[in-house]
C-alpha cells in the first residue's frame, strides 16, 4: 500500500486525509491531532481496500488546486461513499463528492476569496456537524468552483452572498461538505465543526495521547532491534535527542550515538552536545552503563571539501557527501551495528511526496534524511516520522529531556554553510559564529526564544563602508531573519521590538570584529522555507 507514512502501526483509533494537493492538507492533520484522534494523509488514489484494512473511524477529502469537472480532475474511488467511514468533504474535497453524488460543480463567477460571512440555514439537518455553531459565522473561502445545482438527496445547510451550498449534507449517506476552509485560524469555529465531526459524527473516543505514543514506540522499536547494536546519528536538535532517548529507553546499551562536529556548527555546540549527553543519558534498568557517545571532530576534512565553493546547492551536497563518509568511517568501528536510526518528522514525509501521491527519490538534498540508508546499508529507525515538530516537543517534556534541548531552534543539515552566502572560510566562520550567538543571547535575554520558531545570522557576500570612531572602515554585513511558526512547515517573519533589534545590532557591531552593519530581513518566504538558502 503506497501512502505517506506507515498507518499500518498507528493507534486503534484513526482518520485518514485524501489529499488532493491541497496546501492546507498539513493543518487538517494538525487540527485533527489537535482534537487528540491520530490521523494521517494518504493520496487520494488509496483503494477501498486498503482503506478497508485500516478500519478508520472517519475520512477527510482535503481541498485541492484542480476543478472537479475537468477531463484529469483527481478523483478518489467512488466506492468510498458506500464504506462505514462518515466522509468530511473540505473546498475541493466537497465539489468533488458532492459531484460523484449527483451534483453540478462549476466556475464561480469571479470566485471567493478571504473572509466571508456564512449563515446557517438548516441547522437540525446537520447530523451534530454544526452542533453549538451559531447562525451566523466567519469563514475562509478560498475557491474559483463551486456547486450550482444540488439533487434532492442533499440538505443545504448554510450559505454565503455568492455561495448558495456552504456546507451540504447528504440525506442517506454519512457525507458532509463545507465550502470553505475549517482548519485555518480565518476561519474562528472551524474547530469546532471539526471537533464535532470527529466525536459527533464518526465517535471518536479522543485517545491520541504522547505517553501512549511513548510506550508504543518503546515497545516497537524493542521487537524490531531485538539484541542487534543500534547506531543514532545526532544533531543536537530536539528530534535527534528524543529519538535517542526513546531508544536508549528501548534497548539500553545496544545503542550507540555519533555526532560529528563538522565546524559548521553553532559557537561551542560540539562542547555543549557532548556535556549533555554525558549528564542526561543515566543508565536505564536493561542496560549495563551511560549512553555510548561517539564525538568525530571532522572540521579540517570539511573546511578542505568547501575552499572555493559558492554555490549553495553545492555546498549542501559537499557536506552531505562529506558527512556520509565521516559517518560510515566511524559507524564501522561500532561492531555489530545493523540499525540506523535518526528524526526524521512527518513534514519531512509529507514534502518528499509528490502533489498527487507517490514518493518522491529522496527527502531532503543534504545528510539528515534519505541519503544515509542506502550509503550505508543499515536498516531504518524512524520513530517520529509520523509527528510534527511541536509533539515531538512535548515527548521531549514527557520524557524529561533538559529544556535547552526541548526549546532549542532547529539548525539546517549543512550548518552555517549556508548562512555565509559565498565562499566558507575559517574567517567568515568565526564572524557568523560570533555573530549568531549574540543573537540567540539576546532573543533569550528579551524572553522570545520560545515565542519564535528560529532565530538567526546570515554573513553577505558585500561589505559597507562605515565610520567607526575616527576611522573609516570597509567590513562585512550581517542579515538577522526571525520566523515564527508551530508546525514548521509554515512560517511568516516575526515583529521583534526595535530594543531587541537595536540589542543585537549594537553588540553584534561593537563585540564581533569585521562587521560594520547589520540589518533585519522582514521579506515573505513560502511555506517550509525556514532555512536562508
Amino acid at each position: 500500500m503506497e501512502v505517506y507514512a506507515d498507518v499500518t502501526n498507528s493507534p486503534k483509533e484513526l482518520v485518514l486525509i485524501l489529499d488532493f494537493g491541497s496546501q492546507y492538507a498539513q493543518l487538517i492533520a494538525r487540527r485533527v491531532r489537535e482534537n487528540n484522534v491520530y490521523c494521517e494523509i494518504v493520496p487520494y488514489s488509496i483503494t477501498p481496500e486498503d482503506i478497508g484494512k485500516l478500519k478508520p473511524k472517519g475520512i477527510i477529502l482535503s481541498g485541492g488546486p484542480a476543478s472537479a469537472y475537468t477531463k484529469n480532475a483527481p478523483r478518489c474511488h467512488e466506492a468510498i461513499f458506500s464504506m462505514d467511514a462518515p466522509i468530511l468533504g473540505i473546498c475541493y474535497g466537497m465539489q468533488l463528492g458532492c459531484q460523484m453524488l449527483g451534483a453540478r460543480v462549476t466556475s464561480a463567477s469571479g470566485g471567493e476569496f478571504g473572509r466571508t460571512k456564512c449563515v446557517i440555514k438548516n441547522l437540525p439537518a446537520s447530523g451534530g456537524l454544526l452542533e453549538s455553531i451559531p447562525e451566523s459565522i466567519t469563514v475562509w473561502m478560498s475557491h474559483g468552483d463551486q456547486i450550482t445545482k444540488l439533487p434532492d438527496n442533499f440538505h443545504s445547510l448554510a450559505c454565503t452572498e455568492n455561495c448558495p451550498y456552504a456546507i451540504v449534507k447528504h440525506k442517506d449517506k454519512e457525507f458532509y461538505g463545507v465550502q470553505f476552509h475549517p482548519e485555518v485560524t480565518h476561519t474562528p469555529m472551524g474547530s469546532k465543526i471539526l471537533h464535532n465531526f470527529l466525536y459527533k459524527i464518526c465517535g471518536c473516543a479522543g485517545d491520541w495521547r504522547m505517553s501512549s505514543y511513548i510506550e508504543d514506540s518503546i515497545r516497537d522499536i524493542r521487537k524490531q532491534v531485538g539484541d542487534a547494536r543500534v547506531v543514532c546519528g545526532l544533531s543536537g536538535g530536539v528530534d535527534s535527542t528524543v529519538v535517542a532517548t526513546l531508544i536508549f529507553k528501548a534497548v539500553g546499551s545496544q545503542l550507540s550515538c555519533i555526532f560529528v562536529d563538522t565546524g559548521l556548527l553553532r559557537l561551542n555546540e560540539a562542547e555543549d552536545v557532548a556535556k549533555i549527553f554525558k549528564e542526561n543519558f543515566k543508565p536505564v534498568p536493561d542496560a549495563d552503563s551511560r549512553i555510548d557517545f561517539h564525538l568525530v571532530d571532522a572540521k579540517e576534512r570539511f573546511l578542505k571539501k568547501l575552499k572555493g565553493v559558492t554555490d549553495p546547492e553545492r555546498k549542501r551536497k559537499i557536506i552531505g557527501h562529506e558527512f556520509i563518509a565521516v559517518f560510515k568511517e566511524e559507524a564501522r568501528r561500532i561492531s555489530d551495528a545493523r540499525f540506523l536510526a535518526q528524526g526524521t518528522l512527518y513534514p519531512d514525509v509529507i514534502e518528499s511526496i509528490a502533489a498527487h501521491g507517490g514518493p518522491t527519490a529522496s527527502i531532503k538534498s543534504h545528510h539528515n534524511v534519505g541519503g544515509l540508508p542506502e550509503e550505508l546499508g543499515f536498516e531504518l529507525i524512524e520513530p517520529l516520522r509520523n509527528l510534527f515538530k511541536d509533539e515531538v516537543r512535548k515527548i521531549g517534556v514527557e520524557l524529561g529531556l533538559p529544556e535547552e534541548i526541548i526549546w532549542r531552534h532547529p539548525f539546517p543539515g549543512p550548518g552555517l554553510a549556508i548562512r555565509i552566502i559565498g565562499e566558507v572560510t575559517e574567517e567568515r566562520l568565526q564572524i557568523l559564529k560570533l555573530a549568531d550567538e549574540i543573537v540567540q543571547e539576546e532573543i533569550n535575554n528579551a524572553g522570545l526564544y520560545r515565542a519564535i520558531g528560529q532565530a538567526f545570522a546570515v554573513l553577505l557576500p558585500l561589505g559597507t563602508v562605515g565610520v567607526m570612531g575616527d576611522e573609516r572602515t570597509y567590513e562585512n554585513v550581517i542579515a538577522l531573519r526571525a520566523v515564527e511558526t508551530v508546525d514548521y512547515m509554515t512560517a511568516d517573519w516575526v515583529h521583534l521590538p526595535y530594543e531587541v533589534l537595536g540589542a543585537i545590532s549594537n553588540r553584534i557591531i561593537n563585540e564581533v570584529k569585521g562587521v560594520n552593519r547589520v540589518v533585519y530581513d522582514i521579506s515573505s518566504k513560502p511555506p517550509s522555507t525556514i532555512e536562508w538558502e
